[in-house]
């Protein structure tokens, strides 16, 4: 499996949908390809971090506008 091959598959690879042959494939390049295993380690990560923004509550209009005042109030004083 050559690089261009690998992102192809990236996103399968990552889920664990693709055949054994692939990703048997996938791995022995992963092994052999510091540049493939960047664009993975970062594709996980930046899976991860949607998730985890995914959870985060939002705040109410009300509370966001006092902490923005906040904020601006912190600014102001070290001026």
């Amino acid at each position: 499996m050559d690089c261009e091959t690998l992102v192809k598959h990236l996103s399968a690879y990552i889920d664990g949908e693709l055949d054994e042959q692939l990703s048997e494939e996938a791995r022995q390049h992963l092994a052999t390809c510091q540049n493939c295993r960047v664009v993975l380690d970062s594709t996980r990560r930046t899976i991860l971090l949607y998730r985890e923004q995914a959870r985060v509550q939002t705040i109410s209009a009300d509370r966001s506008r006092a902490l923005f005042d906040q904020i601006a109030e912190a600014f102001k004083a070290r001026e």
